[in-house]
């Protein structure tokens, strides 16, 4: 291979940057009349989502600096941080309650998501830690079992708060992490099975758990309770066509659609810019996935391979599963559509992701 000049992937940058923009447009479009009536300013969401969105922008730039030797120094104190701020959460007068969960930490005005942060953290340290193991991760006593059960602690802290979605989506990602690394297919067959009975009783023993099922399952047996939201949303799709009703003009954001800036905001593109809006949304998480893929292939280094394919993960599956979750191919599980949904500690970290993956990018010899 003749190696020449490693050079930025500017591609994943456009991309990332395309879809904070359209987060930022379509966050004002969906809020604009919520915050209206609930906070006297429509722009409150949006001032909210363009400052998360600058700070975020300036993280990236750093973290394209910033040596993953770094990261890979720091893997167990930031898994031990990781633990910390979930834990935090749980303590009162530290952790804030909102919709039945402790999922915040808030200090004075300033409050923010630990578990988006966790799942940063917990990629960090797997891509350390999976490393680091190389072979042995198919053993089942040093590799598999290790593995699981310090990822186990996370997924654990997120269940407590609770955040059934968040810990499905991280089991997900520990286990497809394993698989690349490796590990033998009859150890995740054998854990699956085992985890088959504890997420049905999980499932079933609490009471809007077990109704989000019924409504995936039954959608249209109640339709102004459980299944109110998902209906909604096949409302706005249906209603889009190819080419939507307009930016702005969707009609389902008006107080029927519930969380229209937040979980169920593609939903709402949907509906303003029909199919055609949509599958730009998928083209450009689908041109990011496949450059994030094609960035931890091509990196010698295990470390930054899996930290590639991690962040990769991280980002494109919780993608997939908030579309499928907004198109009623998947049970309602509360995740957001990363840039795309008003949150700023979602922003935030996947911003930080982002960084790593455009700094790993640079480590790529081209041909």
């Amino acid at each position: 291979m003749v190696k020449g000049k490693r050079r930025l992937d500017f591609i994943l940058l456009m991309v990332t940057l395309a879809l904070m923009g359209m987060g930022i447009v379509m966050v004002y479009s969906t809020s604009a009349i919520i915050a209206g009536d609930r906070f006297g300013d429509p722009y409150y969401f949006l001032k909210r989502q363009a400052l998360y969105a600058s700070v975020g922008f300036v993280l990236m730039i750093l973290m394209m600096f910033l040596p993953y030797d770094i990261l890979k120094r720091f893997a167990y104190p930031i898994f031990i941080l990781s633990i910390l701020l979930l834990i935090a959460v749980l303590i009162p007068g530290i952790g804030h309650r909102a919709g039945g969960a402790m999922r915040w930490v808030k200090i004075s005005s300033f409050s923010f998501q630990p578990s988006e942060f966790a799942k940063l953290g917990l990629v960090v340290f797997l891509a350390y830690f999976l490393a680091k193991k190389e072979e042995k991760i198919r053993s089942f006593s040093f590799g598999f079992l290790p593995t699981v059960l310090l990822s186990g602690l996370i997924i654990a802290l997120v269940m407590k708060e609770p955040d059934f979605g968040a810990a499905f989506f991280l089991t997900t990602m520990v286990f497809l992490l394993l698989f690349l690394s490796g590990a033998r297919v009859i150890y995740m067959v054998g854990a699956f099975l085992i985890a088959i009975p504890v997420a049905y009783t999980l499932l079933m023993s609490v009471g809007y758990r077990y109704k989000r099922v019924m409504s995936f399952i039954r959608p249209w047996e109640d339709p102004n309770g459980t299944s109110f939201q998902i209906i909604q949303s096949f409302l706005s799709f249906g209603s889009g066509g190819i080419f939507g009703l307009g930016l702005g003009e969707g009609r389902q954001k008006l107080f029927f659609l519930p969380a229209p800036h937040t979980d169920f905001i593609f939903s709402v593109i949907g509906e303003e810019l029909g199919l055609v809006g949509a599958m730009v949304v998928v083209l450009l998480f689908f041109i990011l996935t496949l450059r994030g893929i094609q960035i931890g292939l091509s990196l010698g280094d295990r470390f930054g391979a899996y930290l590639a394919l991690g962040i990769t993960l991280m980002i494109s599956l919780q993608a997939v599963i908030n579309m499928g979750v907004v198109l009623g191919l998947l049970p309602t599980k509360g995740l957001t559509l990363p840039f795309i949904s008003y949150g700023g500690t979602s922003l935030v970290a996947n911003c930080v992701g982002v960084g790593i993956l455009l700094h790993l990018s640079t480590h790529v010899e081209r041909r």
